[in-house]
């Protein structure tokens, strides 16, 4: 065994249907162990919020050791935590094969679990994750729910904040009355036979927040890869579980993932390619899926045929050549990289991917948001989420490009917000798209 984690990380899977996984006692030795280890290493300590509470924890009780602070007191520690696994992926010199065994995301996924089984999620957060029900009840009022949750809008924000709790201040989702599997049906863009990709069948996952909040995003995705000679179907079963996974509920993570997986299935049979557009999903089929059903047939397939629209594109360009036809755009690009993409462990296919468009200058952030997914909404998390992210769009701001992108939109959203809260006289771009978004405009598409 080497030092430093030299080898290849590998993950195990979650035995979250051993009896043990719920056992306190089991828990907190677990949890002491490992957070020993983190506080005299602190390799973690600019990442997320979750890593300054432990080692002030430790550090300012009575021993400056673990031995003094009660279990009682790590709970903190592990709301902070995202599950963006950006300490397993990138940091931690202590992940398996190495003989300490750390996870530290799925050790707190654990602790969430055990709460989970013991109070479910709480009322507000369970609202929050019901992501498709939210989409199809605000697809039919998508003006008035847009109007609802606009933050200029003080009167419903204020009372937003005082019922759930979600910060008046923070930019939300915006919902579209024609979801992306509805347009789809009606826009079907034509296959460009002379492309040297031609002949590529691919399957589109539309996602939660494509399909109900950013179409605009697949309607770009599916447009490029026509251009490209692929034809696309859109399939749309259900969200990937990543809300609940959050919550610990990692019971209704593996029902999704089982139905997902067979509907999807017929799909890989006929040689189509699965394409998920936001890369928090394709993490879950690529990844998580498999490690919470080890066994399933079903599961295993869909993960070795999923790509993220970045890398697919990327993809095509190395091996059969885009399309001729793709123009330099008007403005340079800031182009953030995401915590789910980096977990998926390919490079920075969003990168890669603008730097295939012409003379465009492309400016890379490859740090951590601070949004979180819905983590950063809250009131008790939002200043610290614009302090986590407060580098990247301070970087972005000095970038000064005409575009700032990211593949995760919800990190989008955000680095605009903590642009506007640093300088809010600087010239900041109206919205943040997807990278797939610019690559359709060089098209011209």
């Amino acid at each position: 065994m080497k030092e430093g984690s030299l080898e290849a990380p590998i993950r195990h899977p979650l035995a979250w249907t051993d009896p043990d996984f719920y056992d306190e006692a089991k828990l907190d030795e677990e949890l002491r162990r490992v957070f020993d280890i983190c506080h005299g290493c602190r390799r973690c300590f600019n990442l997320c919020d979750s890593f300054p509470r432990l080692f002030d924890l430790v550090d300012e009780s009575a021993t400056g050791e673990l031995d003094s602070v009660q279990s009682a007191d790590f709970k903190p520690v592990v709301d902070a935590c995202t599950l963006c696994d950006m300490c397993f992926l990138t940091k931690c010199p202590y992940v398996p094969p190495h003989e300490f065994n750390l996870d530290f995301p799925h050790l707190m996924l654990r602790y969430r679990a055990i709460e989970h089984k013991k109070q479910g999620t709480p009322f507000v957060l369970k609202q929050v994750t019901e992501t498709d029900r939210n989409g199809k009840m605000a697809a039919p009022v998508a003006g008035i729910a847009n109007w609802v949750s606009d933050r200029k809008n003080g009167m419903t924000r204020g009372a937003m904040e005082s019922v759930a709790g979600i910060d008046k201040r923070a930019d939300l989702p915006k919902f579209h009355a024609k979801t992306f599997t509805r347009a789809a049906k009606s826009d079907v863009p034509t296959v460009n036979a002379q492309a040297p990709a031609y002949g590529r069948k691919a399957a589109l996952y539309a996602t939660c927040f494509v399909n109900f909040n950013n179409p605009d995003t697949g309607m770009a995705a599916r447009r490029v890869l026509a251009k490209n000679g692929v034809q696309t179907e859109v399939v749309y079963p259900s969200c990937c579980g990543m809300p609940q996974l959050e919550q610990g509920d990692i019971a209704a993570v593996a029902e999704k993932a089982k139905n997902v997986a067979r509907e999807m299935k017929p799909w890989i049979d006929q040689g189509y390619d699965i394409v998920s557009l936001t890369p928090s999903c394709t993490l879950m089929l690529k990844f998580e899926w498999p490690l919470i059903l080890p066994d399933d047939e079903d599961v295993k397939r869909l993960s070795a045929a999923t790509k993220d629209i970045s890398e697919y594109l990327v993809d095509i360009a190395k091996k059969e050549g885009l399309a001729e036809g793709i123009r330099p755009l008007d403005g340079g690009v800031t182009v953030h990289i995401a915590c789910h993409a980096r977990a998926q462990n390919i490079g920075q296919k969003a990168a890669e991917m603008l730097r295939l468009i012409p003379e465009t200058k492309v400016s890379v952030i490859e740090r951590c948001s601070g949004h979180g997914g819905s983590w950063g909404i809250f009131k008790e998390n939002f200043d610290i989420a614009l302090k986590v992210g407060k580098p990247v769009s301070r970087q972005a701001l000095k970038e000064a490009n005409k575009y700032v992108v990211s593949e995760c939109p919800l990190a989008g959203m955000h680095i605009l917000q903590g642009m506007e809260a640093i300088d809010e006289k600087a010239a900041i771009p109206s919205q943040s798209e997807h990278p797939i978004e610019l690559v359709a405009k060089a098209y011209g598409l």
